[in-house]
Protein backbone atom coordinates (compact mmCIF):
# COMPACT_ATOMS: atom_id res chain seq x y z
CA UNK A 1 0.00 0.00 0.00
CA UNK A 2 2.92 2.31 0.80
CA UNK A 3 4.34 1.83 -2.69
CA UNK A 4 0.92 2.48 -4.23
CA UNK A 5 0.62 5.79 -2.35
CA UNK A 6 4.09 6.89 -3.42
CA UNK A 7 3.47 5.86 -7.05
CA UNK A 8 0.25 7.91 -7.07
CA UNK A 9 2.11 10.88 -5.62
CA UNK A 10 4.80 10.74 -8.34
CA UNK A 11 2.14 10.43 -11.04
CA UNK A 12 0.35 13.50 -9.65
CA UNK A 13 3.59 15.54 -9.60
CA UNK A 14 4.19 14.67 -13.25
CA UNK A 15 0.64 15.70 -14.23
CA UNK A 16 0.89 18.98 -12.31
CA UNK A 17 3.79 20.06 -14.48
CA UNK A 18 1.51 19.80 -17.54
CA UNK A 19 -1.19 22.12 -16.12
CA UNK A 20 -1.22 25.56 -17.77
CA UNK A 21 -4.53 27.11 -16.70
CA UNK A 22 -7.24 27.13 -14.08
CA UNK A 23 -9.21 24.70 -16.24
CA UNK A 24 -6.29 22.32 -16.18
CA UNK A 25 -6.05 22.56 -12.39
CA UNK A 26 -9.79 21.91 -12.08
CA UNK A 27 -9.42 18.82 -14.27
CA UNK A 28 -6.62 17.49 -12.01
CA UNK A 29 -8.77 18.11 -8.94
CA UNK A 30 -11.55 15.99 -10.42
CA UNK A 31 -9.12 13.34 -11.64
CA UNK A 32 -7.30 12.77 -8.35
CA UNK A 33 -9.64 14.01 -5.60
CA UNK A 34 -13.03 13.35 -7.16
CA UNK A 35 -15.46 10.72 -5.96
CA UNK A 36 -14.19 8.30 -8.56
CA UNK A 37 -10.52 9.32 -8.23
CA UNK A 38 -7.55 7.17 -7.04
CA UNK A 39 -7.36 8.87 -3.62
CA UNK A 40 -10.93 7.84 -2.91
CA UNK A 41 -10.10 4.34 -4.13
CA UNK A 42 -7.22 4.20 -1.59
CA UNK A 43 -9.68 5.00 1.20
CA UNK A 44 -11.88 2.14 0.04
CA UNK A 45 -8.89 -0.23 -0.07
CA UNK A 46 -8.01 0.68 3.51
CA UNK A 47 -10.44 -1.98 4.72
CA UNK A 48 -8.16 -4.69 3.28
CA UNK A 49 -5.18 -3.57 5.37
CA UNK A 50 -4.45 -5.44 8.62
CA UNK A 51 -5.73 -3.77 11.79
CA UNK A 52 -2.17 -3.23 13.01
CA UNK A 53 -1.10 -1.28 9.90
CA UNK A 54 -4.41 0.48 9.25
CA UNK A 55 -3.77 3.63 11.40
CA UNK A 56 -0.43 4.38 9.73
CA UNK A 57 -1.70 3.66 6.23
CA UNK A 58 -4.74 5.83 6.87
CA UNK A 59 -2.48 8.66 8.00
CA UNK A 60 -0.37 8.30 4.85
CA UNK A 61 -3.46 8.50 2.64
CA UNK A 62 -4.71 11.63 4.46
CA UNK A 63 -1.26 13.22 4.16
CA UNK A 64 -1.29 12.54 0.43
CA UNK A 65 -4.77 14.02 0.09
CA UNK A 66 -3.76 17.17 1.98
CA UNK A 67 -0.59 17.54 -0.09
CA UNK A 68 -2.47 17.20 -3.37
CA UNK A 69 -5.15 19.66 -2.22
CA UNK A 70 -2.59 22.26 -1.09
CA UNK A 71 -0.60 22.02 -4.33
CA UNK A 72 -3.73 22.37 -6.44
CA UNK A 73 -4.93 25.38 -4.41
CA UNK A 74 -1.58 27.15 -4.80
CA UNK A 75 -1.52 26.42 -8.50
CA UNK A 76 -5.11 27.62 -8.88
CA UNK A 77 -4.35 30.96 -7.23
CA UNK A 78 -1.27 31.44 -9.40
CA UNK A 79 -3.19 30.82 -12.64
CA UNK A 80 -6.12 32.99 -11.50
CA UNK A 81 -3.82 35.95 -11.01
CA UNK A 82 -2.13 35.39 -14.33
CA UNK A 83 -5.41 35.04 -16.25
CA UNK A 84 -6.85 38.12 -14.57
CA UNK A 85 -3.84 40.17 -15.64
CA UNK A 86 -4.23 38.94 -19.20
CA UNK A 87 -7.95 39.78 -19.21
CA UNK A 88 -7.27 43.27 -17.92
CA UNK A 89 -4.75 43.82 -20.70
CA UNK A 90 -7.37 42.89 -23.32
CA UNK A 91 -10.24 44.83 -21.68
CA UNK A 92 -8.83 48.32 -21.72
CA UNK A 93 -11.53 51.02 -21.54
CA UNK A 94 -11.36 53.93 -23.93
CA UNK A 95 -12.41 56.81 -21.67
CA UNK A 96 -12.73 59.10 -24.70
CA UNK A 97 -15.76 57.16 -26.00
CA UNK A 98 -19.11 58.95 -25.50
CA UNK A 99 -21.41 57.53 -22.84
CA UNK A 100 -24.64 55.76 -23.62
CA UNK A 101 -27.62 58.07 -23.78
CA UNK A 102 -30.34 57.45 -21.22
CA UNK A 103 -33.85 58.23 -22.42
CA UNK A 104 -36.39 59.46 -19.89
CA UNK A 105 -39.50 57.34 -19.43
CA UNK A 106 -42.66 58.45 -21.15
CA UNK A 107 -46.19 57.26 -21.76
CA UNK A 108 -46.79 54.96 -24.71
CA UNK A 109 -48.42 56.73 -27.67
CA UNK A 110 -51.64 54.71 -27.18
CA UNK A 111 -51.80 55.74 -23.52
CA UNK A 112 -51.27 59.36 -24.54
CA UNK A 113 -54.06 59.18 -27.10
CA UNK A 114 -56.45 57.50 -24.65
CA UNK A 115 -55.73 60.14 -22.01
CA UNK A 116 -56.42 62.94 -24.48
CA UNK A 117 -59.68 61.34 -25.62
CA UNK A 118 -60.87 60.81 -22.05
CA UNK A 119 -60.03 64.40 -21.14
CA UNK A 120 -62.15 65.61 -24.05
CA UNK A 121 -65.13 63.50 -23.02
CA UNK A 122 -64.77 64.40 -19.35
CA UNK A 123 -64.86 68.03 -20.45
CA UNK A 124 -68.25 67.23 -22.02
CA UNK A 125 -69.56 65.87 -18.74
CA UNK A 126 -68.89 62.15 -19.20
CA UNK A 127 -67.52 60.07 -16.32
CA UNK A 128 -65.04 57.21 -16.81
CA UNK A 129 -65.97 53.63 -15.93
CA UNK A 130 -64.08 50.37 -16.45
CA UNK A 131 -65.42 46.94 -17.33
CA UNK A 132 -63.79 43.48 -17.04
CA UNK A 133 -61.60 42.10 -19.82
CA UNK A 134 -62.98 38.60 -19.14
CA UNK A 135 -66.75 38.62 -19.16
CA UNK A 136 -69.79 36.43 -19.66
CA UNK A 137 -71.57 35.81 -22.93
CA UNK A 138 -74.56 37.62 -21.47
CA UNK A 139 -72.89 41.00 -20.93
CA UNK A 140 -70.77 40.84 -24.08
CA UNK A 141 -73.53 39.70 -26.45
CA UNK A 142 -76.97 38.83 -25.15
CA UNK A 143 -77.56 42.03 -23.14
CA UNK A 144 -76.58 43.98 -26.25
CA UNK A 145 -79.30 42.38 -28.38
CA UNK A 146 -77.16 39.49 -29.68
CA UNK A 147 -79.35 36.38 -29.21
CA UNK A 148 -77.52 33.04 -29.20
CA UNK A 149 -78.53 32.31 -32.78
CA UNK A 150 -78.10 35.86 -34.06
CA UNK A 151 -76.00 36.02 -37.27
CA UNK A 152 -74.41 39.27 -36.06
CA UNK A 153 -72.26 37.17 -33.69
CA UNK A 154 -70.35 36.07 -36.77
CA UNK A 155 -69.23 39.68 -37.24
CA UNK A 156 -66.81 39.24 -34.35
CA UNK A 157 -64.49 36.23 -34.00
CA UNK A 158 -64.39 35.60 -30.29
CA UNK A 159 -61.83 34.10 -27.92
CA UNK A 160 -63.92 31.77 -25.72
CA UNK A 161 -62.49 30.60 -22.39
CA UNK A 162 -65.49 28.40 -21.55
CA UNK A 163 -68.89 28.05 -23.18
CA UNK A 164 -70.10 31.10 -21.23
CA UNK A 165 -66.89 33.05 -20.50
CA UNK A 166 -64.86 34.96 -23.07
CA UNK A 167 -62.43 37.78 -23.74
CA UNK A 168 -64.62 40.77 -24.47
CA UNK A 169 -64.88 41.73 -28.13
CA UNK A 170 -65.69 45.37 -27.31
CA UNK A 171 -65.84 47.65 -24.28
CA UNK A 172 -69.61 47.83 -24.83
CA UNK A 173 -69.85 44.98 -22.30
CA UNK A 174 -70.10 47.67 -19.62
CA UNK A 175 -73.43 49.04 -20.90
CA UNK A 176 -75.75 46.54 -19.22
CA UNK A 177 -73.70 46.59 -16.00
CA UNK A 178 -74.04 50.37 -15.71
CA UNK A 179 -77.75 50.32 -16.51
CA UNK A 180 -78.32 47.69 -13.81
CA UNK A 181 -76.75 49.88 -11.12
CA UNK A 182 -77.44 53.45 -12.27
CA UNK A 183 -80.57 55.42 -13.12
CA UNK A 184 -80.69 58.01 -15.91
CA UNK A 185 -79.26 60.43 -16.66
CA UNK A 186 -76.23 58.27 -17.46
CA UNK A 187 -73.24 59.71 -19.28
CA UNK A 188 -70.34 57.24 -19.39
CA UNK A 189 -67.13 56.53 -21.34
CA UNK A 190 -65.39 53.18 -20.88
CA UNK A 191 -61.79 52.73 -22.10
CA UNK A 192 -59.99 49.41 -22.31
CA UNK A 193 -58.74 46.54 -24.43
CA UNK A 194 -60.89 44.42 -26.71
CA UNK A 195 -59.94 41.04 -28.19
CA UNK A 196 -60.89 39.40 -31.47
CA UNK A 197 -59.62 36.23 -33.09
CA UNK A 198 -58.43 37.84 -36.31
CA UNK A 199 -55.42 37.49 -38.57
CA UNK A 200 -52.70 39.95 -37.57
CA UNK A 201 -52.01 42.33 -40.46
CA UNK A 202 -50.95 45.93 -40.94
CA UNK A 203 -54.55 47.03 -40.26
CA UNK A 204 -55.85 44.49 -37.70
CA UNK A 205 -54.66 42.79 -34.53
CA UNK A 206 -55.94 40.23 -32.03
CA UNK A 207 -56.28 42.95 -29.42
CA UNK A 208 -56.81 46.68 -29.63
CA UNK A 209 -57.92 49.60 -27.46
CA UNK A 210 -61.39 51.03 -27.59
CA UNK A 211 -63.39 53.76 -25.90
CA UNK A 212 -67.09 53.00 -25.55
CA UNK A 213 -69.39 55.89 -24.76
CA UNK A 214 -73.11 56.20 -24.12
CA UNK A 215 -75.60 58.76 -22.89
CA UNK A 216 -79.11 57.97 -21.64
CA UNK A 217 -81.67 60.54 -20.56
CA UNK A 218 -85.07 61.90 -21.46
CA UNK A 219 -85.35 63.50 -24.90
CA UNK A 220 -81.89 62.43 -26.12
CA UNK A 221 -81.91 62.71 -29.92
CA UNK A 222 -79.89 61.69 -32.94
CA UNK A 223 -78.89 65.35 -33.34
CA UNK A 224 -77.26 65.20 -29.88
CA UNK A 225 -75.17 62.24 -31.03
CA UNK A 226 -74.05 64.00 -34.22
CA UNK A 227 -73.09 67.15 -32.32
CA UNK A 228 -71.16 65.18 -29.68
CA UNK A 229 -69.11 63.27 -32.25
CA UNK A 230 -68.45 66.37 -34.37
CA UNK A 231 -67.16 68.21 -31.28
CA UNK A 232 -64.99 65.28 -30.24
CA UNK A 233 -63.39 64.78 -33.67
CA UNK A 234 -62.49 68.45 -34.04
CA UNK A 235 -60.88 68.49 -30.60
CA UNK A 236 -58.93 65.27 -31.03
CA UNK A 237 -57.55 66.32 -34.44
CA UNK A 238 -57.05 69.92 -33.26
CA UNK A 239 -58.70 71.46 -36.33
CA UNK A 240 -61.97 71.71 -38.22
CA UNK A 241 -62.90 68.31 -39.59
CA UNK A 242 -65.33 67.53 -42.39
CA UNK A 243 -67.45 64.62 -41.18
CA UNK A 244 -69.72 62.24 -43.06
CA UNK A 245 -72.32 59.96 -41.45
CA UNK A 246 -73.38 56.75 -43.23
CA UNK A 247 -76.16 54.31 -42.24
CA UNK A 248 -74.83 51.01 -40.89
CA UNK A 249 -75.94 48.03 -38.82
CA UNK A 250 -75.02 47.15 -35.24
CA UNK A 251 -77.34 44.92 -33.16
CA UNK A 252 -77.26 47.19 -30.11
CA UNK A 253 -78.20 50.46 -31.84
CA UNK A 254 -81.10 51.51 -34.06
CA UNK A 255 -80.54 53.41 -36.23
CA UNK A 256 -76.82 52.77 -36.55
CA UNK A 257 -74.16 54.60 -38.51
CA UNK A 258 -70.52 54.72 -39.51
CA UNK A 259 -68.63 57.99 -39.12
CA UNK A 260 -66.11 59.07 -41.77
CA UNK A 261 -63.81 62.07 -41.90
CA UNK A 262 -62.32 63.75 -44.96
CA UNK A 263 -58.96 62.08 -45.67
CA UNK A 264 -56.21 63.89 -43.79
CA UNK A 265 -53.55 62.73 -46.23
CA UNK A 266 -55.00 63.79 -49.59
CA UNK A 267 -57.61 66.31 -48.40
CA UNK A 268 -60.31 64.32 -50.16
CA UNK A 269 -58.60 64.01 -53.54
CA UNK A 270 -58.13 60.25 -53.23
CA UNK A 271 -55.02 58.29 -52.20
CA UNK A 272 -53.90 54.83 -51.13
CA UNK A 273 -54.67 55.60 -47.46
CA UNK A 274 -58.36 56.30 -48.12
CA UNK A 275 -58.51 53.75 -50.96
CA UNK A 276 -59.11 56.64 -53.36
CA UNK A 277 -62.49 57.47 -51.81
CA UNK A 278 -61.42 60.71 -50.13
CA UNK A 279 -62.88 59.50 -46.80
CA UNK A 280 -61.60 57.60 -43.76
CA UNK A 281 -63.84 55.54 -41.46
CA UNK A 282 -63.16 56.41 -37.79
CA UNK A 283 -65.95 54.98 -35.60
CA UNK A 284 -69.39 53.39 -35.33
CA UNK A 285 -72.34 54.79 -33.41
CA UNK A 286 -76.12 54.98 -33.15
CA UNK A 287 -79.17 55.32 -30.93
CA UNK A 288 -79.30 52.65 -28.21
CA UNK A 289 -81.69 49.88 -29.23
CA UNK A 290 -84.95 49.78 -27.19
CA UNK A 291 -84.29 46.10 -26.35
CA UNK A 292 -80.94 47.02 -24.79
CA UNK A 293 -82.66 49.66 -22.63
CA UNK A 294 -85.30 47.12 -21.58
CA UNK A 295 -82.58 44.64 -20.66
CA UNK A 296 -81.09 47.31 -18.36
CA UNK A 297 -84.53 47.89 -16.78
CA UNK A 298 -84.88 51.33 -18.40
CA UNK A 299 -88.18 52.23 -20.04
CA UNK A 300 -87.52 53.02 -23.75
CA UNK A 301 -90.81 54.93 -23.93
CA UNK A 302 -89.53 57.38 -21.32
CA UNK A 303 -85.78 57.42 -22.02
CA UNK A 304 -83.57 57.33 -25.10
CA UNK A 305 -79.83 57.31 -25.58
CA UNK A 306 -76.95 57.05 -27.97
CA UNK A 307 -73.68 55.07 -27.97
CA UNK A 308 -70.46 54.86 -29.94
CA UNK A 309 -67.25 52.86 -30.09
CA UNK A 310 -63.90 54.39 -31.04
CA UNK A 311 -60.78 52.40 -31.94
CA UNK A 312 -57.87 54.18 -30.28
CA UNK A 313 -55.20 52.69 -32.56
CA UNK A 314 -57.21 53.68 -35.63
CA UNK A 315 -57.43 57.32 -34.61
CA UNK A 316 -53.74 57.35 -33.62
CA UNK A 317 -52.80 55.93 -37.01
CA UNK A 318 -54.79 58.63 -38.79
CA UNK A 319 -53.44 61.45 -36.63
CA UNK A 320 -49.79 60.49 -37.00
CA UNK A 321 -49.73 58.88 -40.46
CA UNK A 322 -48.90 55.40 -39.12
CA UNK A 323 -49.45 52.66 -41.71
CA UNK A 324 -48.97 49.49 -39.60
CA UNK A 325 -50.91 48.75 -36.38
CA UNK A 326 -48.28 46.18 -35.34
CA UNK A 327 -45.82 48.97 -34.58
CA UNK A 328 -47.78 49.83 -31.43
CA UNK A 329 -46.94 46.49 -29.80
CA UNK A 330 -43.41 45.77 -31.08
CA UNK A 331 -41.68 48.00 -28.49
CA UNK A 332 -39.29 49.42 -31.10
CA UNK A 333 -37.61 52.46 -29.53
CA UNK A 334 -37.06 54.03 -32.96
CA UNK A 335 -40.84 54.14 -33.38
CA UNK A 336 -41.83 55.05 -29.82
CA UNK A 337 -39.39 57.95 -29.43
CA UNK A 338 -41.01 59.75 -32.37
CA UNK A 339 -43.88 60.76 -30.09
CA UNK A 340 -42.87 63.31 -27.44
CA UNK A 341 -44.70 63.19 -24.15
CA UNK A 342 -47.72 65.46 -24.07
Amino acid sequence: MKNTIESLRQQFLADVKQATSTNGVEALKVKYLGKKGPVQDLMKDLRTVSPEERPQVGKNINDLKEELTARLEDLQQMFLGHEENQRIQHEKIDITLPGRRHYPGRKHIITQEMDEMLNIFMGMGFSVQYGPDIDTDYYNFEALNFPHDHPARDMQDTFYITSSALLRTHTSNIQARIMETHRPPIRIVAPGKAYRNETITARSHVFFHQIEGFYIDKHVTFADLLATLQEFLEKIFHKDIEVRFRPSYFPFVEPGMEVDIRCLNCKGQGCALCKHTGWLEVLGAGMIHPEVLKGGDIDPDEYSGFAWGIGVERLAMLKHGIRDIRLFTENDQRFLTQFPAI
